[in-house]
């Protein structure tokens, strides 16, 4: 309990590290926030609690192919508020469009031979 509980306290922090510096500095701020890494952390994690090498490997391959869906939300939410669209509502269509290309990314990732 008290490894979860130190996990979520690291990954907490450099959430609301990059949140407080995107304050002041938005770029640096989303600099901070699109380095991958919950990815890595995730990986030291998985790690620590498996060191096996296949399967970090399928891993590291698996969320390559799961990062492309969630791109077009980025470029979805400035869109919708640079025209108008309230805060919520531009979050709100860029995770439905993201949840979309995730359960496509899971029909068609298969059947591309892609290891998912």
């Amino acid at each position: 309990m008290l490894q979860l509980a130190l996990k979520a306290a690291i990954s907490g922090v450099l959430i609301a590290t990059a949140s407080t510096l995107a304050k002041r500095y938005p770029g640096f701020g989303a600099l901070i926030a699109s380095l991958p890494l919950v990815s890595v952390i995730g990986m030291i994690w998985l790690w620590h609690d498996r060191p096996d090498a296949e399967n970090m490997a399928a891993h590291a391959g698996a969320t390559f192919w799961y990062v492309l869906p969630s791109l077009p939300m980025f470029l979805l939410i400035p869109a919708l508020l640079r025209h108008g669209a309230g805060f919520w509502s531009a979050l709100l269509a860029g995770c439905a469009l993201t949840i979309a290309l995730y359960s496509l990314m899971v029909w068609i990732g298969p059947r591309l031979g892609l290891p998912l």
